[in-house]
């Protein structure tokens, strides 16, 4: 896995989908609906809500390149009201991603406050720390 060498405005929805869910899975190994809710209430005070579909696409790329490995699993009574649900691991190859893609990401997070920072200073005055 790596990030575009060509670099954009600022850091990709998906790449940054795919920092936050390597870190769920690699912490909680929890389905789809988990983690849409979880990124919900995660960035919900920043205006920012990732789609359904967003999530979903993130995940299957995540496991076209042998990072995470998907588990089907019955939640609930069988016969009742269970549902089959899947359950995302990291594979061993993901752990180590994960760390990579952890490392570069954080050089284009920099760079992108780095971008965003300065936008406010130019056009509304120094930065105050708080």
């Amino acid at each position: 896995m790596n990030t575009d060498t060509k670099r954009g405005f600022l850091v990709r929805q998906r790449a940054f989908l795919k920092l936050y869910l390597m870190k769920m899975i690699h912490e909680n190994k929890k389905y789809g609906t988990e983690f849409m809710g979880d990124l919900d209430k995660e960035f919900k005070p920043y205006g920012y809500s990732p789609t359904h579909s967003e999530i979903y696409k993130t995940l299957h790329e995540l496991t076209r390149e042998n990072i995470v490995r998907r588990e089907k699993k019955l939640r609930g009574e069988p016969g009742v009201d269970f549902q089959e649900i899947i359950i995302y691991h990291l594979t061993d190859k993901g752990k180590e991603e994960y760390d990579l893609y952890r490392k570069q990401m954080k050089v284009e997070l920099d760079r992108c406050v780095g971008l965003l920072q300065k936008a406010i200073s130019d056009h509304y005055g120094p930065i105050k720390k708080k």
